[in-house]
């Protein structure tokens, strides 16, 4: 039996609420916060989020808020799941509130807009080093996890104190963390596989078919290999659930907001157009900027990720991104 917590979840989007159902359910006194008054007390009302997640019943200890003061007091843990362009400011605010006794963990996927930056080290410059830290990645769907259906994720930290915490907060009966202390490795792997999965998108919707979906899968892998070789992740960090597993995930099932994105692209919507379709935070969409200009400080061959800043950012067309894609000159398969 893991060690029972007061812990608070920020962020009351699919995914946070996914995280707060399951830590409920695994007997933690969870607290999900959220901005929206309104929501907030719809979702305790109904004990459903009829906004991100409708359909699913939540657990009935599971507490909710918009008062993010007394969300984080008093709790042993803060779990932050809200979308990475956010993440600093909500920081700013926290600090104050926090005590470095309590675990901040980051289940963000992305790039900071303009700086490039992981999120491990928005935190770091953010609360400085005493604080405890963690990061949690790989193939999920929130709805799957809603579910209760078999999910595996990695569980990354400096600490190998902290991250046992963390995997035994998460484990449960269907969820199961791995751990892992290759925070640059488990934060790359998630921010690309969102860009990815828009060129992904693209070339399905575009009606290429399963064979170029694969190479785009494979090619994908080599460039984030690339470019994490350069950043010294571990190669086995990439291959496993937050490279390879969430990569894979990602590109290929229509659950995946970054590939409806590059569906609705291959549609001949706009980037605006596409994400008010969706209505929700689209991660690739900015990444896909920071990645490219990342790849150009460390002189990085990053081809899809290019093209996928082209059509977003350049506004290339989806089919002529794919055909300087096929276009380039033949080379040796490798990272």
């Amino acid at each position: 039996m893991s060690e029972l917590i007061n812990i608070a979840v920020l962020g009351a989007g699919s995914w946070g609420t996914a995280l707060a159902a399951l830590l409920a359910r695994n007997g933690q006194q969870a607290t999900l916060w959220g901005r929206d008054s309104t929501q907030m007390k719809e979702m305790a009302a109904c004990a459903e989020n009829r906004r991100y997640l409708s359909g699913f019943d939540l657990p009935k200890n599971l507490a909710y808020s918009s008062d993010l003061m007394a969300s984080v007091t008093g709790v042993e843990a803060i779990l932050v799941a809200t979308p990475s362009h956010t993440f600093r400011v909500l920081l700013k605010t926290l600090k104050p509130l926090l005590q470095p006794s309590q675990v901040l963990i980051c289940a963000c996927k992305g790039l900071e807009v303009g700086s490039g930056k992981f999120i491990h080290q928005i935190a770091k410059e953010e609360l400085g080093l005493a604080q405890e830290l963690a990061l949690i990645s790989g193939p999920t769907f929130a709805q799957e996890v809603m579910r209760g259906l078999p999910t595996a994720i990695t569980v990354a930290s400096d600490s190998a104190a902290v991250a046992k915490k963390v995997v035994d907060w998460l484990h449960g009966e269907h969820f199961r963390p791995y751990r892992s202390s290759d925070l640059v490795g488990v934060e790359l792997g998630g921010a690309l596989k969102n860009v990815l999965a828009i060129a992904a998108g693209i070339a399905d919707g575009l009606g290429f078919g399963a064979n170029t979906r694969a190479a785009l899968v494979t090619r994908g892998l080599a460039e984030m290999m690339r470019l994490g070789m350069a950043l010294d992740a571990k190669p086995e960090t990439l291959m496993g659930l937050a490279g390879m597993g969430d990569l894979v995930l990602t590109c290929t099932d229509d659950l995946s907001r970054n590939r409806q994105m590059g569906l609705a692209l291959a549609r001949g919507l706009s980037v605006e157009e596409a994400l008010e379709e969706i209505g929700q935070a689209v991660e690739g969409v900015k990444t896909a900027r920071e990645a490219w200009l990342l790849a150009q400080r460390w002189q990085v061959d990053m081809p899809i990720v290019e093209q996928v800043y082209r059509v977003i950012y350049q506004q290339h067309s989806p089919k002529q991104a794919v055909q300087d894609l096929l276009s380039r000159d033949p080379r040796a398969e490798g990272w």
